[in-house]
């Protein structure tokens, strides 16, 4: 059986068309039929070859997607030389001694004195339920009139829960990404304590309230660095389709829901169109209207260049693959930029190889007798080469500058965990409970970012105040007005 790749299939729809033109006495609605009938065998052809090798697949959706099998490594199992580890240590100072006395009756005749002790300790938790009652003093003078202590501002009901039970739920709902029934169970389980599901929904928006300072700091940490990476991805939200917006770097991190996914969501959030650095995406065209510096992700042209060689048989595809393989190697190697000579050098390879690209994939251009009007539609391959080609220096970008990354990893990293939600949760019930969800999410990866735990990450939030990190930088802007 013959085999066919998608520039075959191409072409052979292209001439079908033509053919089609050709043929006047063709009645409407067969024509029509026909047309439709070579757009589903476009559309077909992509699907069968298009996987995450080779595009933006996911792994999970590859057809007979099959595990990798690891070869059998020589090395003996367990931690190897040299590697740090985790051992468990003593502490100095434990919370409990518990001292074991020898029963004399078993020793030998004699007398004995003490001499020391042999130390163990056991490592354990406790969980259990803590109710502090708070009593206020009330003194009453000769006349009768009370006068009752002032209970602490963060004391305002008869009941309530206290801060631990709300960093506890916060942490398990935004960073563990665990249902709101899922925490319930943990809490009336392990703790005894019956929370409701709107309790758990007021706990996150207490601390998304607490977070607006936070709010307006990340967006000009973001909107005045160096580098920014950026992403988007759809999220359901009472299914219906939208997206959430990601801007982060190696210190920093917001992210925001939006119905839309262009400039619009882009000049509402107001990060980009205050940026001066280097924009590091994966050409969505909505990016290329801020006047920023840009570059692109060279893990999407891998993908791309990898499904142009495997199945459009697109020699120059497979060259640039090894190429900007080759040169990101080189561009570490050298501490992340190369001198003007090298420069040179590997953009006169870059042209090189594209210009024999112009030769396997020449641009289509429309028959005299093709009445249609618009851009001729090119193979995917093609459209890749004029990316590449009218995109050199962003494509190039990162063995000129030192800060400039091969890829747009970071920003994909920082979002991924979103689409983990989804999986879990399914889809977010509100606009509201999504914005809840982005805020709380920014703040938690940004003090993970800055090695803050996420204990002290929700006690500062529940306390009123912010972690050191922070505090610097609000400092440093009061001083700055």
């Amino acid at each position: 059986m013959a085999s066919y790749n998608s520039d075959d299939i191409n072409k052979a729809v292209t001439k079908i068309e033509a053919l089609l033109l050709e043929e006047p006495d063709l009645s409407p609605s067969l024509k029509a039929s026909i047309e439709m009938l070579l757009l589903v065998v476009n559309l077909l052809a992509n699907k069968t070859v298009k996987n995450s090798r080779n595009s933006s697949v996911p792994p999970s959706a590859d057809p007979n997607r099959k595990k990798d099998i690891k070869p059998k490594s020589d090395k003996k199992p367990g931690g190897q030389f040299n590697h740090i580890g985790s051992t468990l240590q003593k502490n100095e100072h434990p919370d409990e001694v518990e001292y074991i006395h020898i029963d004399t009756q078993i020793l030998p005749v004699g007398n004995y004195i003490e001499d020391g002790f042999e130390s163990r300790q056991v490592v354990d938790i406790k969980i259990s339920r803590v109710v502090t009652e708070y009593r206020a003093q009330i003194l009453k003078d000769e006349k009768g009139n009370r006068f009752v202590a002032q209970f602490p501002d963060s004391i305002s009901r008869p009941i309530q829960y206290g801060a631990s039970v709300k960093e506890n739920s916060v942490y398990m709902s935004m960073f563990q990404l665990i249902p709101y029934e899922r925490i319930r169970t943990h809490f009336a389980e392990l703790f005894d304590i019956q929370i409701s599901a709107g309790s758990l929904y007021n706990f996150n928006r207490e601390a998304y309230d607490a977070l607006s300072e936070f709010d307006k700091l990340a967006k000009f940490k973001l909107a005045h660095s160096d580098i920014m990476h950026v992403d988007e991805t759809g999220i359901n939200i009472s299914g219906k389709r939208l997206w959430l917006h990601g801007a982060s770097n190696l210190h920093w991190s917001y992210f925001y829901p939006h119905e839309k996914r262009g400039c619009e969501a882009m000049n509402e959030i107001n990060i980009i169109p205050n940026f001066n650095g280097v924009l590091c995406h994966d050409h969505w065209k909505p990016y290329y209207k801020y006047s920023c510096l840009h570059t692109l992700c060279n893990a999407h042209h891998f993908r791309e260049l990898i499904y142009a060689y495997e199945n459009d048989n697109q020699k120059w595809a497979k060259a640039m693959h090894t190429f900007l393989e080759t040169l990101n190697i080189k561009v570490k190697k050298n501490g992340g930029i190369l001198n003007q000579d090298q420069q040179n050098k590997a953009l006169k390879a870059y042209r090189k190889i594209l210009k024999q690209g112009e030769k396997e994939s020449p641009k289509r251009v429309r028959e005299k007798s093709d009445t249609k009007k618009g851009k001729m539609a090119q193979s995917k391959s093609r459209n890749l080469l004029d990316r590449l080609i009218n995109y050199e220096s962003d494509t190039l970008r990162f063995m000129t500058s030192e800060i400039v990354p091969f890829t747009n990893n970071q920003g994909e990293r920082d979002i991924r965990m979103t689409k983990v939600q989804q999986k879990i949760s399914g889809c977010f019930r509100s606009m509201d409970g999504a914005k809840t969800f982005c805020l709380i999410r920014s703040y938690l990866s940004t003090c993970k970012k800055n090695n803050v735990q996420m204990s002290n990450a929700l006690g500062h939030i529940f306390s009123g105040t912010w972690p050191e990190f922070i505090q610097i930088e609000f400092d440093q802007m009061k001083c700055a007005e």
